[in-house]
């Protein structure tokens, strides 16, 4: 049977949210529907959880598989799906009631191949809406696509650089909605973040927008990003995050060599390494890290010294840049450890004073 729609959910251990997430799933407007959930192993109660709501709802569909990962478990979910479109919702947050039915409707309006949607920061004792400054529909296509939003997904150009943290806001695949056939027909899947590390949603979707032939965005923030959960795999601290970014750089590259892209993907791509300098210090100094202050600095000058990173550095331009981000990356380019690492507990502490 061809559902209108299906969302893979990927599931471990997530016992305290996963009622809310899928109540918002069962709940939606447009109730043509398949919620494919995939139990990667869990240990806690998340498999009786589900297997209560399938037993209730027959849309709740439930595969129960070994560990191996929210990639994984977000292929198999795919290689199922019987949606017309498909779309990803992680465990922990949720959606508004009237999401998916918004985003098809435009999709079969424009006959669009990837719909997204604005989304919401969920910290628990606040919200915050993540702004994206456009107008309150935005349609692009065909080559509109490459230099505006793929272009982007690779790394940001120009002015696009004054605020690194928004560097893979346009990367989630939970806040779109996919055409079945751009996803099954290119074989397009996850890769597994024991290589990559972090930013299988970018890589996926810089695949996923080269086949794309018309993309709508709605400023609207129908989806709920929970970040209280600090067992999240992105809360984690990660020892081998450099060469795994790396191999993630590498995958992207040869993305780009393959399908010929101009020289801007590949400037745009040196300019994505430059910046990623910001999380790997972060991952450096996260509380997760149990080395000293002085073991920490020693990993940030590995960091620094990195040849591949020293490379990237010298065609990196930080003059588009805010006076403190311009410091804070000219202490990165010039691999003045002490300065970098200072800056570094300052803009993590700015950070959570701002949540």
């Amino acid at each position: 049977m061809l559902h209108v729609y299906s969302i893979v959910v990927p599931v471990y251990n997530v016992e305290s949210y996963l009622r809310r997430c899928l109540d918002s799933l069962l709940s939606q407007s447009l109730n043509d529907i398949e919620i494919i959930v995939v139990n990667d192993g869990s240990t806690d109660n998340s498999l009786e959880i589900l297997n209560e709501y399938a037993k209730k709802d027959n849309r709740v569909i439930v595969v129960n598989k070994s560990n191996s990962g929210v990639s994984s478990a977000r292929n198999e979910g795919i290689c199922i799906a019987r949606g017309e479109y498909i779309g990803f919702v992680d465990p922990d947050d949720w959606v508004d009631l009237n999401m998916y039915e918004e985003m098809y409707n435009t999709a079969v309006a424009d006959k669009a191949d990837i719909v997204m949607c604005g989304y919401i920061r969920e910290f628990g004792s606040h919200s915050k809406e993540k702004k994206f400054p456009l107008p309150e529909k935005v349609c692009y296509q065909n080559s509109q696509i490459h230099s505006n939003v793929m272009r982007r997904l690779v790394g940001p150009l120009n002015e696009e650089m004054r605020n690194p943290e928004l560097l893979d806001a346009w990367g989630t695949v939970w806040s779109k909605l996919y055409r079945s056939e751009i996803i099954k027909e290119n074989g397009l899947r996850f890769v597994d973040l024991s290589e990559i590390g972090t930013n299988e949603d970018s890589l996926f979707n810089i695949n996923a927008f080269y086949y794309a032939k018309t993309f709508v965005f709605l400023n609207k923030p129908y989806y709920h990003y929970w970040r209280a959960n600090t067992t999240s795999v992105t809360a984690k601290y990660k020892p081998n995050l450099i060469d795994q970014w790396f191999k993630l750089y590498d995958y992207i590259e040869n993305f780009l060599n393959e399908k010929k892209m101009g020289q801007d993907f590949y400037l745009a791509l040196n300019n994505r390494i430059c910046l990623n300098a910001l999380g790997l210090g972060l991952n450096i100094i996260s509380k997760e890290n149990n080395m000293s202050v002085l073991m920490r600095i020693k990993q940030l000058r590995k960091i620094l010294n990195d040849n591949r990173l020293k490379n990237a550095f010298r065609q990196f331009n930080i003059g588009y840049f805010p006076f403190a981000w311009k410091v804070f990356y000219f202490c990165a380019k010039y691999r003045l450890t002490l300065a970098y690492y200072v800056m570094l507990v300052a803009i993590e502490y700015f950070r959570k004073k701002i949540r």
